[in-house]
């Protein structure tokens, strides 16, 4: 349903996008990470806080905070809403939830992994990530890791998953092309 309604919006909102521009959009709106922000901002966890009677309070803290459990609820609440209400109303709302994140995704950089890639590939350069430092426990990973081009890093990011920080380390990479030639400086 989530999927369906984001799709149809994108499709009704940007009818001249292409088919691959559209569904980067869509998959990241519709993305786990997304998921549980929108749940956060509806505030699902915590009313699953406020409903748990037994369950441990650290333990049900880590459960309200993960993206896991936040994305699950939006999922079930979004079942809930359309059993209630039919498929109509539900895609309202949900459009309307995920707009902030429609209107993101359709303007910037959603997936700097795949753009680096694409722009490298223009030149028949490749992209290699370096995991750089693994800090905190099991439960609380922290990475830092580096984009490197020609064996020279260009970028470096961090983040709470090892996908995040090289995210972030191909942004910034990005962030360095020439807009003019989209390319990168030769090796």
């Amino acid at each position: 349903m989530l999927e369906l309604a984001i799709a149809r919006t994108l499709y009704d909102r940007y009818p001249d996008a292409s088919e691959g521009r559209l569904a980067k959009i869509r998959a990241h709106v519709v993305s786990r990470a997304s998921c549980a922000a929108v749940s956060r901002e509806l505030g699902l966890g915590d009313l699953l806080t406020a409903r748990a009677r037994d369950v441990p309070v650290p333990e049900l803290q880590r459960i309200s905070l993960s993206r896991n459990v936040l994305a699950a609820l939006l999922e079930a609440a979004i079942a809930a809403v359309y059993l209630e209400v039919g498929f109509d109303a539900t895609c309202v709302a949900i459009v309307e939830a995920f707009d902030d994140r429609i209107a993101f995704a359709s303007t910037g950089h959603i997936d700097a992994k795949t753009e680096l890639q694409e722009a490298l590939a223009r030149s028949g350069r490749i992209v290699h990530y370096e995991v750089l430092e693994v800090t905190g426990p099991a439960h609380e990973r922290r990475f830092v890791c580096a984009a490197l081009i020609d064996g020279v890093r260009l970028g470096e990011g961090s983040g709470t998953t090892k996908k995040a920080a090289e995210q972030e380390a191909a942004a910034e990479v990005l962030a360095s092309l020439d807009p003019a030639t989209v390319s990168l400086p030769a090796p």
